[in-house]
């Protein structure tokens, strides 16, 4: 089965046979990223960096690159996106000049810094003058489809609050263009055409509205650099969580959404082009339906664009944890 991992896993210059996964050394904990090559059934490269030792924190969609990020630093701030008791090289530091988001050649397997925690502190202390005092970490660092930047939020503190900072940002691929997203993109974003996202936000900033009665939330087409909402996406009928995984297929003219209740999950199948929809089957998780092993949503879609992958739990008395596939079937 061929699958296009959008921003995950799959090397898109070798899309058939290779893909990244992230290890760890059993010695130091030191984790890396591993570029695998199920042909030859080996390890074409391991990218190992003894000062900074970086995970895979998403593959640059049009190939070349990943970005690479600190999971021992996750592990401490936020545990259940992180890699327990990984390395951590600035386990003190609240904004380090030498961590942040690197990217990393796939080619020449350089790295190199496309922006620190301290110049994310520096960018949002006007705004968010608490941050100063907050240890920070990156979560859902996101390619957008053409290659030339990057989505992530910046969070600290983020189980408590007031002192919570939760930050949608964008920066170029150079490195250039740290901005705040100043209109929030919430739940799990996912990119869809050239600077357009999707994402979850509050019905009154998508209505436009000022009403106490605008409850909800709704899915939404935003536009990264205007920062502005374009237009909204379905329904509460249709997608019934609409802060939850999203998916966009690569013709984008679908889009998969998982939702739960009582500890089981199912998804939402959208199609763009005439707003026909439909809702899978419940998918039980069981003990997984919450805390640090818990099964999220999750949906992938292949290449072609007519099933997705997602995680679940097979229908036993003593169930695994399996992949499962949605096939997407249309009437002629």
């Amino acid at each position: 089965m061929k699958f296009r991992i959008l921003s995950d896993n799959e090397n898109p210059d070798a899309p058939d046979t290779q893909f990244f996964f992230n290890d760890r050394d059993p010695e130091t904990n030191r984790i890396y990223c591993v570029l695998f090559d199920i042909e030859q059934n080996r390890r074409v490269r391991e990218y190992r960096f003894e000062d900074t030792p970086l995970g895979n924190g998403g593959i640059r969609q049009n190939g070349g690159s990943f970005a690479g990020i600190n999971y021992g630093r996750i592990a401490r701030l936020r545990p259940v996106t992180g890699y327990p008791d990984a390395y951590d090289w600035n386990p003190e530091a609240l904004h380090p000049e030498d961590d942040g988001v690197f990217t990393v050649d796939i080619e020449s397997g350089e790295k190199r810094m496309l922006v620190s925690f301290q110049q994310m502190r520096d960018e949002l202390i006007n705004r968010y003058p608490g941050i100063d005092t907050t240890p920070i970490f990156i979560n859902h660092t996101l390619w957008n489809r053409d290659g030339d930047r990057l989505f992530f939020f910046v969070r600290g503190h983020f189980n408590r609050s007031p002192a919570r900072v939760n930050v949608p940002m964008t920066i170029h691929a150079d490195g250039s263009g740290l901005t705040e997203q100043m209109i929030f993109i919430g739940g799990h974003p996912e990119w869809e055409l050239g600077t357009h996202m999707i994402g979850v936000v509050p019905r009154i900033v998508a209505d436009g509205s000022s009403s106490d009665s605008a409850a909800g939330e709704r899915l939404v087409r935003y536009d990264s650099e205007e920062q502005q909402i374009i237009d909204e996406l379905g329904s509460s009928e249709i997608f019934p969580d609409p802060g939850n995984d999203v998916a966009l297929s690569p013709d984008a003219k679908w889009i998969v959404q998982g939702f739960k209740e009582e500890g089981r999950n199912a998804y939402a199948v959208y199609r763009r082009s005439d707003s026909a929809w439909a809702h899978t089957t419940w998918f039980d998780q069981r003990q997984y339906d919450s805390g640090p092993l818990r099964i999220d949503a999750a949906p992938k879609w292949n290449r072609a664009s007519d099933q997705i992958l997602f995680p679940s739990l097979t229908d036993e008395a003593q169930p695994t944890r399996q992949l499962f596939l949605i096939r997407v079937k249309t009437r002629d």
